[in-house]
């Protein structure tokens, strides 16, 4: 279990950064936040660069989801006030799943929302379940925000320090 921090926060987040200078990973990440500027909702395009940036084993379910449907799901998922309405109305795009779900929601509520990983899980010694649910995705967001604002930290650098932190530990 990762010692948490404002040290260990700041050191495995600027490892992190470092390691995916000039990468799809820092370019996805640059143009995804940017997107959610001026857009609440993806497209095709968007979408389908936001589950690569996730992961890209799904990519076949992703580019089989009409441009159309994406627009109007996620439209309302960043509409709704209800959280659990928010997240799980996204499971009905073909390739979505937790992970690519608060994907989905960190980029477009950064402050808001953590990304759900396994290495993040790992990290914080939070046993990985056989399957989500919105209980566990709750209690996950809670925890997250609590550690963000105990060490000082955004959110998303709160989830890169916990990525490289197990990825540079775990076995």
């Amino acid at each position: 279990m990762m010692p948490i921090t404002k040290k260990t926060i700041k050191e495995y987040a600027d490892k992190y950064d470092k390691g995916v200078i000039g990468s799809f990973d820092e370019y996805g990440e640059k143009e995804l936040k940017e997107w959610f500027i001026d857009h609440r909702y993806l497209d095709k395009e968007k979408f389908i660069r936001l589950g690569k940036w996730k992961s890209r084993r799904p990519i076949k379910h992703y580019e089989s989801n009409n441009d159309s449907l994406i627009k109007d799901i996620t439209k309302f998922s960043l509409s709704v006030e209800n959280e659990e309405a928010r997240i799980k109305i996204l499971f009905v795009l073909k390739g979505v799943s937790w992970p690519v779900a608060s994907t989905i929601l960190h980029f477009a509520f950064p402050n808001k929302y953590p990304i759900m990983d396994f290495r993040a899980l790992w990290s914080l010694g939070i046993e990985q379940p056989k399957s989500y649910n919105f209980n566990f995705w709750q209690s996950y967001c809670e925890k997250m925000r609590e550690i963000a604002q105990n060490v000082h930290e955004d959110i998303r650098t709160v989830d890169k320090a916990l990525w490289k932190y197990s990825k540079e530990n775990q076995k």
